[in-house]
């Protein structure tokens, strides 16, 4: 199962703000959606392209109220996870699954929130924990080379 995760911005709240417009909650209503941090709403689905199908649809939506969306897709990786950018050129065969990738969006989590996007280079590009001393612990997204620069 792939994940979806939508989080929230500044002063916006999920699923309300979301819920709220009826296209997105029809969108949404067929998925079991979870809260794994205060500010950001999850939902599974069956593979990488329905999840990247999703976000597409939710676009216009979450131009309004999320700060960032991404995707955790298990034969990618099992901790680390994608990019909007990065999930489709994988969906749509423009990258390869195995490749390791250097340039990363580091969230710290702080009082159950994700916080403080930072682009951080990976030196090695073997797939770990990437640690935030500054914070409870980390969220680790691949990106595009695009978004990193």
């Amino acid at each position: 199962m792939t994940d979806v995760c939508i989080v929230a911005k500044e002063g916006k709240r999920l699923p309300g703000d979301l819920y709220a417009y009826e296209t997105a909650y029809r969108a949404l209503s067929t998925y079991d959606a979870t809260y794994p941090w205060e500010n950001a709403l999850a939902v599974e689905t069956i593979s990488l392209g329905t999840a990247v199908s999703l976000l597409n649809d939710l676009d216009w939506y979450l131009a309004r109220v999320a700060a960032d969306a991404f995707v955790r897709d298990p034969s990618v990786s099992e901790t680390e996870w994608l990019s909007r950018p990065l999930a489709r050129d994988l969906r749509d065969g423009d990258g390869d699954p195995e490749d390791r990738v250097n340039r990363l969006k580091v969230y710290g989590i702080e009082d159950g929130r994700l916080v403080d996007p930072t682009m951080v280079l990976r030196g090695d590009a073997q797939e770990g924990t990437y640690e935030r001393a500054e914070y409870d612990d980390a969220v680790v997204v691949r990106v595009t080379k695009d978004e990193f620069f």
